[in-house]
């Protein structure tokens, strides 16, 4: 072990004695005082009753690998890493709370007083019973040992899991995860759904007594931290994207850079810009505020309501790639509990722990749910308290806590009968919860209408895009994905407000909008959420 080799480099002397003192420290100085009292000079301490060196030890000792050397992906990590250090990046998806782990038991005889100290170095361990001293041996008086809680040296210890971004996992395969081992002071660095870059040593989980014999050739791995970072998804550098520069800011900002950066979101697909425009919004998102304890959140949720074959998913799959923390779920495939929460049984412990669905895991990002009409309605229940209140709550199993869920819902969905039909009113078209879509801060209805200067200009850009490889070539240049994603973190730090004369003109124009939708039974239901939205999207 690198300790122990550190251990035997180290000089053996002091400059002066520590300033803070633990109990363990003060219980170890007290040995070494009575052991200078009791022990004849020249006798040599028994072997089994020295100090083990992970007792006396008051450091880490922790490897990282070189900056240049590639990450490993986790389906990548087999039998060849075994005993390896190497470096994985993924997402937290389980996170179990610290625990004191026993590292040196220290027993005490209830006959002869010696101490008896026991190093353990894996997860499950059998303790001493009966004491190893000459003096119980020799006489047989049989003296039990009984552990000692404050000689004893224990270290934090918490059990994480980390699953492969949903971008790494080829089609059809299920993602795969791997555990790992946090001790010292390794803990406490991430919670779920952080997206986290590990250097550990890859290694099996060793099984001793009749767990090794039933085993068989099956062997649980788990992967020793030496060193957690947090990183963004979709960045290469370990600490998140870098500070746009004044060059790049300028090159963002010439020309009209609203429909520039509109336009460089899906470049490929042609038309929409109202909707990129939006989804810019979306990205870039609006202010919390909290008056008087009451929260509002900032962040926009939006629908795409359409006919079939308008670009829909596409429009989620690429903001799933924009967005730095993001994940991309169907409708049919989620059930309530995968978007939320799940009670799990930890392995190690037996206890009963969380683990995040895919709303806890986009916290402080973008949440893309397609196919969002064939939801089922309990599922989708579960989703009214995260677009309000930006919170879930559990109850379940006795563990009753509430996750922190900011996330931004961009949902998309077809309308009740395949095609939007004009001539029946936009809630039956819909056919959604009024309390699910009051939640939403902008309805889009995409119609598919034929028109024949539009068909064919959609037709030459497909099929330019189909030969080429690349979009056609537009009025503005696209902005690369990279520069793009450093100019809305910057946006997203300013905290605008909204001038009054513009305050005045939105609550002339809600008045109005309240009068409209009283008088006309087809319009959709205008409450005060209506106005939030309108505030969002203003500043």
């Amino acid at each position: 072990m690198a300790s122990e080799a550190i251990w035997e480099l180290l000089p053996d002397y002091r400059e002066h004695e520590p300033a803070a003192k633990d109990a363990l420290d003060v219980y170890i100085n007290h040995r070494q005082l009575m052991e200078q009292r009791t022990r004849q000079p020249g006798e040599n301490r028994a072997p089994r009753n020295a100090f083990p060196p992970e007792l006396m030890r008051r450091y880490e000792v922790s490897f990282k690998l070189n900056s240049d050397i590639k990450p490993l992906a986790i389906r990548n990590v087999n039998a060849d890493s075994i005993g390896k250090l190497v470096n994985i990046r993924g997402i937290v998806t389980r996170a179990t709370e610290v625990k004191p782990m026993l590292q040196v038991a220290t027993y005490t005889c209830d006959q002869c007083g010696a101490e008896t100290y026991q190093t353990i170095g894996s997860a499950n361990f059998m303790p001493l019973l009966m004491c190893p001293s000459d003096d119980c041996r020799i006489n047989k008086s049989g003296g039990r040992l009984h552990l000692q809680t404050r000689g004893s040296k224990f270290v934090k210890f918490q059990e994480v899991k980390v699953q492969e971004h949903s971008d790494a996992v080829p089609v059809g395969h299920i993602p795969r995860s791997v555990t790992v081992y946090s001790r010292g002071e390794t803990t406490r660095q991430c919670i779920p759904g952080n997206h986290i870059s590990i250097d550990g040593v890859y290694l099996p989980i060793v099984r001793t007594g009749f767990q090794a014999l039933s085993s068989g050739l099956l062997s649980d791995t788990f992967l020793e931290a030496h060193r957690i970072v947090m990183i963004n998804k979709t960045e290469e550098e370990e600490t998140g994207p870098e500070e746009i520069t004044d060059e790049e800011l300028k090159q963002v900002q010439e020309d009209n850079f609203y429909d520039k950066l509109a336009q460089s979101i899906a470049p490929e697909i042609y038309g929409h810009e109202d909707i990129k425009k939006a989804l810019l919004l979306l990205l870039v998102g609006g202010v919390d505020r909290s008056p008087a304890g009451m929260k509002i959140r900032g962040n926009i949720n939006m629908c795409l309501m359409g006919d079939p074959g308008v670009a829909k998913s596409q429009l989620l799959s690429y903001m799933d790639r924009l967005a730095p923390r993001s994940q991309l779920t169907t409708g049919r495939g989620s059930s309530g509990v995968g978007l939320t929460a799940a009670v799990m049984k930890d392995t190690l412990t037996g206890e009963f722990m969380l683990e995040g669905g895919a709303l806890v895991l986009a916290d402080q990002g973008i949440c893309c749910i397609d196919e969002f009409d064939k939801m089922a309605d309990h599922d989708r229940t579960a989703i009214h308290e995260v677009m309000e209140q930006q919170t879930v709550s559990i109850a379940k199993a006795g563990i009753m806590t509430t996750l922190n869920a900011r996330v931004s819902i961009l949902a998309a969905a077809n309308p009740a009968y395949g095609r939007y039909n004009p001539k029946k009113s936009v809630s039956e078209n819909i056919q959604l919860p009024a309390a699910l879509l009051s939640r939403f801060d902008l309805l889009w209805l995409i119609a598919d209408r034929p028109d024949r200067d539009n068909d064919m200009r959609l037709a030459q850009h497909i099929c330019f895009v189909h030969k080429n490889n690349s979009q056609p070539p537009s009025e503005y240049n696209p902005v690369d994905m990279k520069l793009l994603r450093k100019y809305i973190a910057k946006c997203k730090k300013e905290i605008p407000i909204v001038p009054e004369e513009l305050t005045d003109y939105i609550v002339g124009a809600y008045c109005e909008m309240r009068k409209a939708a009283r008088n006309n039974k087809d319009m959709t239901f205008t409450s005060a959420r209506t106005l939030l939205a309108i505030l969002r999207y203003s500043i």
